[in-house]
């Protein structure tokens, strides 16, 4: 069956800081949308503009043809895809699934097996852009899975991303992920270092960052992470949490490979000491602060 506007149901798991802006922009474009969230209370606004409550993932699963996650931690993505009262033991045959969560290749490899037993469509298609691009609907969406598939779900991405390209088979879209983050990981340690040394040596960092964020030292983490970070504005666009667990993905899959990742160990080991210095829910631009309060680090 071709997905139309008229017949598509579309199934959202996770209405959280990217998930909310998501379901929105689908809302607008016309779709029907029901929504599962453990917490309720973060999708009343949605809620409010026409999306369907749904109290369990079993009932959402039942009424979708098109089911898109985008949940906290693998080990959610495995219960939401893979629990008994999960997607594939209740969604409808021919019902296409898109994990948008940053989540393991390897699980999604699984996700897709089973789901192809079913007679279901899995397509692994992690986002990257934070907060703002998914308020601005223009995530950089990475896909793995069936070409027919993903020609399929197309439509539904073009209303909340820009950059939207498949990968390759099962598991790419994981895969091309990790070298987003791999990239953020250490470029973020770079314009911290670029903001603390403009500070030290007696520059305006406004009027630096000016300068250098058209230059080759441009950078998605430089243009909207760096005047954050200078105006003390640590809330969330992209958690620290999520960062860590996205970066430990990463390095395990990297080792299983036989790839060392020195820039990657470094970041990791000092996103860990934000997290444990209770920073673990502050945005990734927070890494900051540590320049501004350590000397060393």
């Amino acid at each position: 069956m071709t997905l139309t506007l008229a017949n598509t149901v579309i199934g959202f798991i996770g209405t959280g800081v990217m998930g909310k802006s998501m379901v929105g922009h689908l809302l607008k474009a016309g779709y029907q949308v029901v929504v599962y969230n453990r917490t309720k209370a973060s999708a009343e606004e949605l809620i409010q503009r026409g999306a369907i409550w749904q109290d369990t993932v079993a009932d959402l699963a039942a009424q979708s043809n098109v089911i898109i996650s985008m949940v906290g931690y693998p080990k959610d993505v495995e219960e939401v895809y893979l629990g008994v009262n999960g997607i594939i033991n209740h969604a409808k045959s021919g019902t296409y699934l898109v994990d948008m969560t940053t989540s393991d290749p390897e699980l999604a490899n699984k996700i897709y097996e089973e789901a192809k037993a079913k007679g279901l469509y899995a397509l692994d298609a992690p986002v990257s852009g934070g907060d703002i691009g998914a308020k601005e609907a223009r995530l950089a969406i990475m896909v793995g899975g069936d070409e027919e598939a993903y020609n399929a779900i197309v439509p539904i991405f073009k209303i909340v991303g820009k950059n939207i390209i498949l990968q390759g088979k099962a598991g790419s879209g994981q895969h091309t992920k990790m070298c987003n983050q791999i990239t953020i990981a250490s470029n973020m340690i770079g314009v911290c270092e670029a903001m603390a040394y403009a500070q030290k040596s007696g520059l305006d960092p406004e009027i630096v960052l000016k300068s250098i964020e058209s230059g080759a030292a441009g950078s998605f983490s430089l243009t909207n992470l760096a005047p954050r970070m200078l105006a003390n504005n640590f809330a969330p666009g992209f958690y620290v949490k999520h960062f860590i667990k996205d970066m430990t993905i990463a390095l395990e899959s990297a080792r299983k490979m036989g790839l060392i990742t020195p820039g990657l160990e470094l970041a990791k080991s000092m996103y860990e000491q934000l997290a444990e210095l209770g920073e673990e829910d502050s945005g990734t631009q927070v890494l900051y602060k540590m320049y501004l309060q350590r000397e060393k680090l």
